[in-house]
């Protein structure tokens, strides 16, 4: 099988499913002729066009109201956002807008739409671009939200937010886009609430999203250098959420970590952890602890910037606590 960037994988998605159907555009700022600032869309405006690859001016909310109108009406618009931390400019066209329109419709109408967009800290773009919010859009009711951790989870989970009658969220890493990964040149999807266990493992299990997958991985090999079996699950989507697979992952090793790159406080890592609590409590050795970003601004200094993300060394020293039972034994 041969092995493309997460970049490339994106590229593909979007080239395929424009061909298969030509409802599907995208739109945004530097979309067309600069392939977006980190270069993911290149060569798609040769092929399909300046009225399918549109150009936008810099209003967020005026091409989020767009894309929002075109869903509605028949097309299968990809918006593309620049950061993630500009999320905020558009609340209200997405949480407001396409998150209810099906239901307050009485399902008469749909909106096909994807926002593409990235999160991230750790490339040194200060505090207002290099936010992880994808908790914030995984607490509106009526979207949907994919968190892809690799080429392949970035291609397969893409095509099938596009096909999708309801809107989604993608978020990328932008610290990902030239990772590398094994890719199929045929056809595939990767369905939604659908989880992949990326390691088997005895001792521990460790839940991590986006590029904490690659996190757990680090940290589960060093963990096995100490003889502790560690399984590594990656949720793909956090809406839906398969937590079927999570809950019998907790039931098999009886210790769980969550880790995720957005804060802390009312996030992911507490949504995750509060499931397992309450569907695996009696089978659990330990309880389950959390390890997210600090609850902080994303300083632009790389020396503070590094310590406010988990690391593979956090996660590693964590999970030896928890099998020792030196964290049960503390409290």
């Amino acid at each position: 099988m041969r092995k493309i960037t997460l970049s490339k994988a994106v590229n593909e998605a979007l080239a395929e499913e424009m061909r298969h159907d030509e409802t599907v555009i995208i739109l945004g700022e530097d979309v067309a002729e600069a392939g977006t600032p980190f270069k993911v869309l290149s060569g798609l405006v040769e092929e399909f066009g300046t009225e399918r690859v549109i150009d936008t001016p810099i209003s967020e909310p005026g091409f989020m109201g767009i894309g929002v109108g075109a869903a509605m009406t028949g097309l299968r618009p990809v918006v593309d956002l620049m950061f993630g931390d500009f999320i905020f400019l558009i609340m209200d066209q997405l949480c407001n807008q396409a998150a209810k329109t099906h239901y307050m419709s009485g399902g008469k109408l749909n909106v096909p739409l994807v926002l593409r967009t990235n999160m991230g800290a750790t490339r040194r773009s200060a505090a207002q671009h290099s936010q992880s919010l994808h908790a914030i859009v995984a607490h509106i009711p009526g979207l949907k939200v994919a968190m892809p951790s690799s080429a392949y989870e970035a291609k397969g989970l893409l095509k099938t937010a596009i096909r999708d009658n309801n809107p989604v969220v993608i978020f990328e890493d932008k610290l990902m886009y030239q990772d590398s990964a094994e890719v199929p040149e045929e056809e595939y999807s990767i369905p939604f609430g659908e989880a992949c266990i990326k390691r088997e493992g005895t001792d521990i299990t460790l839940i991590g999203t986006s590029s904490m997958v690659q996190v757990c991985e680090k940290a589960a090999e060093m963990l096995q250098a100490e003889g502790i079996s560690a399984e590594v699950i990656d949720p793909r989507t956090i809406v839906p959420l398969d937590e079927k697979t999570l809950v019998a992952s907790a039931k098999k090793t009886g210790r769980v970590i969550v880790v995720d790159e957005g804060h802390q406080s009312f996030g992911v890592t507490s949504e995750i952890a509060s499931r397992i609590n309450e569907k695996a409590f009696y089978y659990l050795d330990a309880p389950t602890t959390r390890i997210g970003a600090m609850d902080v601004p994303i300083p632009f200094s790389p020396a503070l910037e590094d310590i406010t993300v988990p690391t593979p060394e956090r996660v590693f020293e964590q999970a030896k606590k928890l099998v020792s039972g030196e964290l049960i034994n503390a409290a």
